[in-house]
């Protein structure tokens, strides 16, 4: 017999509670920023989480699991985008009010966000899908560029190649927005 008791069922349940609603937002953010759509966003996070739940003994290590489940929530939206085709960017105004901001904001703030959040998703449209899904990986997950070629099954240079157009068309973007 090993000196670690096994977890109560109640233990058990609470941990992955905790798990969900430590990463729920976040991993939502990503897969949106990958398929472009809420309401497959919301079903792909439901999916990538059952994944990781599914394996909970993989859970025990918080900063692995967090690691583990990117990789599970990243790898379902482009599995999702390979069997439904390019992202289509629609439906983020019915999931606003689940990303509120938080009540210390002043109303100044809300409208800035807001109109930051506009931006990034009319710049992202912009983008093909692997500019979208290497500039996400990269600069926003803050993935290395070595993982981001692994999970695109691609080289390093080619991650590179995506991410330094997506800068350039992102770039540009930003520039004819301005006043």
């Amino acid at each position: 017999m090993s000196g670690a008791a096994e977890p109560t069922f109640d233990e058990a349940t609470d941990r992955q509670s905790r798990f969900i609603s430590e990463h729920l937002r976040r991993v939502f953010l990503m897969i949106y920023r990958i398929v472009g759509n809420v309401a497959d966003a919301q079903d792909l996070t439901q999916e990538a989480f059952i994944k990781a739940l599914q394996r909970g003994d993989q859970l025990k290590d918080p900063e692995k699991a967090a690691h583990w489940l990117s990789r599970i929530a990243t790898n379902t939206a482009i599995d999702f985008l390979r069997r439904h085709g390019r992202a289509s960017f629609a439906g983020i105004e019915d999931f606003q009010e689940a990303l509120a901001s938080p009540a210390s904001d002043n109303p100044e703030q809300v409208v800035l966000r807001a109109e930051r959040q506009g931006y990034l998703e009319d710049g992202l449209r912009l983008l093909t899908e692997r500019e979208r899904l290497a500039l996400v990986l990269r600069d926003v997950e803050d993935l290395p560029a070595e993982e981001v070629a692994r999970r695109l099954n691609c080289s390093k240079a080619t991650v590179r190649s995506h991410i330094a157009n997506a800068r350039i068309k992102f770039r540009r973007y930003m520039e004819g927005r301005k006043p």
